[in-house]
């Protein structure tokens, strides 16, 4: 067992309800190394994170571990199969949008006329609110 992979197990045992549900399979190809995390569904919550950010982290720390060991490191945090869960979630994304509806002619209606504003003329005693300012 490769370093990186036994810190990922040894991390994420470490926080997680169930110890005992926690693996870690190690793949090495052209892109580099995937540990991809496999843990109990009640745990799922707690190696994700608020928003990700204990995810994000572990990922960081990886690329430490991968730095040190001039390799390339990434982390893929398996989803445990539960149809429930799925469609759950396929529920809640938006459906593709339909077709649009043909658009009706509408007949225009009566036009009202519009009256054309009345013209202004200039005042002979126009002043301006700076000339009104007492200084």
């Amino acid at each position: 067992m490769e370093h990186d992979q036994e810190f990922v197990e040894y991390v994420v045992k470490s926080i997680v309800d169930t110890p005992d549900a926690v693996s870690a399979v190690r793949t090495v190809d052209e892109m580099g190394v995937l540990i991809t995390l496999s843990v109990d569904q009640n745990d799922l919550g707690q190696v994700i994170g608020r928003q990700g950010q204990t995810a994000k982290a572990i990922r960081t720390l990886l690329r430490v571990v991968g730095a040190k060991n001039s390799a390339r490191v990434n982390l893929k945090i398996d989803e445990p199969d539960n149809p429930r869960q799925r469609r759950e979630r396929s529920d809640s994304r938006p459906s593709a949008p339909a077709a649009e509806p043909a658009m009706q002619e509408v007949a225009p209606a009566a036009a009202a006329p519009v009256a054309a504003p009345a013209p202004v003329e200039p005042s002979r005693d126009a002043s301006s609110a700076i000339d009104n300012l007492d200084l």
